[in-house]
Parts: structure tokens; sequence; C-alpha cells
């Protein structure tokens, strides 16, 4: 098989066509990092504001007295009540 000669013009050219297919690569690299900066914004700014509802929350429910917390108290006041033979006031 007889051996194809490259000039330099040609050397050239094949070395562009490469480089052309980097940049479009990077290009696309660079747009999906943008998409995803942008969306990282938008998340942060979801975060805030979950934040802010989530403290909220936390001051309304500031000295609420939980379920578990209510029924003990209940039922030491029964026994209190039985104790000192103290009707049970509805």
């Amino acid at each position: 098989m007889a051996k194809k000669k490259f000039t330099i013009e040609d050397l050239g050219r094949m070395i562009k066509k490469g480089f052309d297919g980097v940049d479009k690569s990077f290009d696309s690299v660079e747009q999906t990092l943008k998409n995803h900066a942008v969306m990282l914004i938008n998340h942060g700014e979801i975060l805030k504001d979950h934040t802010k509802r989530l403290e909220r929350i936390e001051k309304k429910l500031e000295g609420i007295v939980y379920r578990k917390e209510f029924e003990e108290l209940e039922t030491r006041v029964k026994l209190i009540e039985e104790a000192l033979t103290i009707k049970k006031i509805k």
C-alpha cells in the first residue's frame, strides 16, 4: 500500500477539525455548568424560604405541651386527687 503524503496544510486542517470538536464539547460542558449554577442558586433560595417557614413554625410551637407530657401530668394529678380524696373537677 502506498503511503499518502500529507502537506502542512492537510495536517493543519486535521488539527483544526479536532480542536473544533473539543470546542463544541467545552461549550456543552460550560452550558451544563451554567445550568447547574442557576439550579443551585434556585435551590439556595428555596432552602432559605423553608428555613424561614420552619423558624415560624418552631416559634408557634414554643410553650406547647406534647401529648405524652400531658398524659403523664394527667396521671399524676389523678393520683394526687385520689390520695387527697379530691373530687375530679370537670
